[in-house]
């Protein structure tokens, strides 16, 4: 049976993720976490309406209104369930290929379930489980109708962010990765007075994230140097997270955009707590510079619902991960990829200096190599032991020079390793060890 993940549930549509499992999420998640209406939002993939379908009847079947907001961001579908105070779904794979998909939910508030919730969702989805009372009839069944308004509402609250100022004069190109971004990212920026170029913004259901987007910016780095640009945003395929290109061509990760963040609240006094919530993926070059402004960092398990907990507990402000989700917490209730696109927009123009400029040396980073080994079941790797015995070795032999991480991906069939050590060479060699081990331990996965 498919499962929760680290971002709701995902997996191949009409193999994993199918119409059946759709409408069972659907019922089970109008049974556990009850409420008059729900929101219901996509992306750009071709089996997004027939999922969205799915889902929808099993809330409708469960005496459900289900309000369709058509294709929209994450966030923007996370920003309608908090402004309407009633929980929401996203059928989304975010930035997987496009014949993967997934559905996230949210709860009232526009914030993703807690893991007990999702727990209770999946037991009610079990065959024979938790069957209840058959569903209303007549006019007790739920109805489904649309809301074409969505997009523009959600834009006006980007607006927002801006606090009155514009972008008149900048030129950017957005990268929208062909997805959910297309209908909103362009128009937002023009509205706030910037010069935009748009590429990847002509979804055509099969080509959301393919070769393009934040997991691919080397076409959006050849955009900004051909047309002069000033900045250069790439969003993934349901625009929850981002990644920044500077004039040169030169790609920043969401380490840097969140230390630049950091950096500019805090010198405004804006930075609640005088800290920032990180992940273990975050690199230990933002951690460092973090130190040396005196700033303090937090760090989670790897999701933006992490951040968030750890946002909400101690009333911070600011958050994110490496991968370029990051928590504006006064805006929004998750990562939003458009949201930070706009509020570097606006610190650029505001410091009158290039990205480019203001990035230069802000974290140097420690070499660190990522490494995604393909496994059947990524579940298995906490108890093999063998494996763990590989990262005591490299560990040790890194003598606290470095640091190591291994993980099972939430939301595909991989373990993920990282390593950072003093040399790029040293990090890779015990890189490989390491993705030798898992491979050894619990075998080759598909692809």
């Amino acid at each position: 049976m498919i499962r929760f993940g680290t971002d709701g549930l995902r997996g191949v549509a009409n193999a994993d993720l199918t119409t059946e499992v759709a409408m069972s999420l659907g019922r089970a998640a109008a049974r556990t976490l009850p409420a008059a209406t729900y929101l219901v939002g996509r992306d750009t993939r071709r089996s997004g309406p027939m999922l969205q379908a799915a889902l929808s009847a099993g809330l409708a079947a469960e005496g459900v209104d289900v309000v369709d907001l058509g294709v929209l961001t994450t966030p923007g579908v996370a920003y309608c369930s908090e402004r309407r105070g009633v929980p929401a779904a996203m059928v989304s794979a975010s930035h997987n290929p496009f014949s993967d998909n997934g559905i996230k939910l949210f709860g009232p508030g526009g914030t993703k379930l807690a893991v007990e919730t999702e727990v209770a969702i999946e037991r009610m989805m079990v065959p024979g489980a938790g069957t209840g009372p058959a569903g209303p009839t007549g006019g007790g069944v739920g109805r489904i109708s649309e809301d074409r308004g969505a997009a523009a509402s959600y834009r006006a609250h980007l607006a927002e962010s801006l606090d009155g100022r514009r972008l008149d004069g900048l030129r950017v190109v957005l990268d929208c990765a062909n997805g959910a971004a297309t209908a909103v990212a362009p128009a937002t920026f023009e509205e706030a007075g910037a010069e935009v170029t748009a590429i990847a913004c002509a979804p055509d259901g099969t080509n959301i994230n393919h070769q393009c987007g934040s997991t691919h910016p080397e076409a959006l780095a050849a955009a900004v140097v051909s047309h002069g640009a000033d900045l250069g945003l790439a969003f993934d395929g349901d625009a929850d997270r981002l990644v920044a290109v500077d004039h040169t061509g030169t790609v920043a990760d969401g380490d840097t955009l969140l230390a630049l963040f950091a950096v500019d609240l805090a010198g405004r006094d804006e930075l609640a707590g005088n800290a920032v919530v990180v992940t273990v993926m975050t690199n230990l070059g933002f951690r460092l510079a973090m130190a040396d402004r005196g700033i303090e960092v937090r760090e989670t398990p790897v999701g933006d619902r992490h951040v968030l907990a750890a946002l909400e507990a101690e009333g911070l402000a600011l958050g994110g991960e490496q991968s370029g989700h990051i928590v504006f917490r006064r805006r929004a209730t998750t990562g939003d990829g458009i949201l930070t696109g706009l509020v570097l927009a606006d610190l650029v123009v505001r410091a009158d200096r290039p990205l480019a400029e203001l990035s230069a040396g802000l974290v140097e980073r420690v070499p660190q190599v990522l490494a995604n080994v393909a496994v059947t079941d990524p579940g298995r790797l906490a108890s093999a032991a063998e494996v763990w015995a590989t990262v005591s070795a490299v560990e040790a032999e890194l003598d606290g020079s470095g640091r190591v991480l291994l993980r099972p991906s939430g939301t595909e069939p991989l373990v993920r390793v990282m390593v950072e050590a003093v040399s790029e060479e040293r990090a890779r060699a015990a890189a490989d060890r390491l993705c030798e081990a898992v491979q050894g331990a619990l075998g080759a996965g598909p692809g």
